[in-house]
């Protein structure tokens, strides 16, 4: 069933994300801050999956990454830096909001605090490894992508993408799973080995995406 969920969620994020890519630039950031915080709001969520117990939230990290590429591609370089900037923003706010949020002393018929403690409780710790991982990644990927479409003059945007994710992912699996995940989680091993190949999974699922956005968006200038 886990399975099947899977796939469906991951059908879901990509008709968003294909519908952002018609809505523009200002969509497509929208769409790249809020991945970011539900990746960090969700991570902490587990699932069995093939007989693995792994994390749920791959899609929301591979989708940022992803859409990142798109601004990059059809907005330039600087966009991108921007839209990267926007998402770190956001993630900083939200973890600053969540301390907020706890720090409230409950009423004595509140029946949530308890709830949101499990959820939130180690959302400080999460998010500020998310952030180190999410600033070293996305600017590892801005690079990477840029390297690429210089190297193949524009051409090939479907398989620079794909390059370009499957590295940034790798770094931001490992990184991740150690600095904000060990010892909350059953087996750090498990997550990095099915958590790349649900990723990859995902990447494969997102061409789609990258063949069709040219048939949403007007090519810009390229910085």
């Amino acid at each position: 069933m886990n399975e099947l969920w899977f796939c469906l969620h991951v059908m879901i994020s990509l008709t968003c994300l294909t519908l952002c890519l018609r809505l523009g630039k200002e969509c497509l950031i929208a769409f790249l801050s809020l991945s970011a915080v539900l990746a960090n709001l969700f991570v902490l969520k587990q699932m069995n999956f093939f007989g693995l117990t792994i994390t749920c939230s791959d899609v929301y990290a591979v989708g940022a990454i992803l859409t990142l590429n798109i601004v990059q591609e059809y907005y330039g370089k600087t966009e991108a830096k921007k839209a990267s900037k926007i998402g770190f923003l956001c993630m900083v706010f939200f973890a600053i909001m969540t301390k907020m949020h706890l720090g409230y002393a409950p009423s004595p018929v509140d029946q949530t605090q308890n709830a949101f403690l499990a959820i939130l409780g180690a959302t400080p710790r999460i998010v500020a490894a998310s952030i180190a991982t999410f600033f070293l990644v996305q600017r590892m990927d801005i690079v990477l992508f840029s390297a690429l479409r210089s190297r193949f003059e524009g051409k090939y945007f479907p398989f620079r993408a794909t390059l370009s994710l499957l590295c940034s992912q790798t770094f931001d699996t490992v990184c991740f799973t150690f600095l904000g995940l060990y010892g909350l989680i059953e087996n750090p091993m498990h997550v990095i080995a099915f958590s790349l190949f649900i990723k990859i999974v995902v990447i494969s699922l997102s061409a789609p995406v990258t063949l069709v956005s040219h048939r949403f968006l007007e090519r810009k200038e390229h910085v």
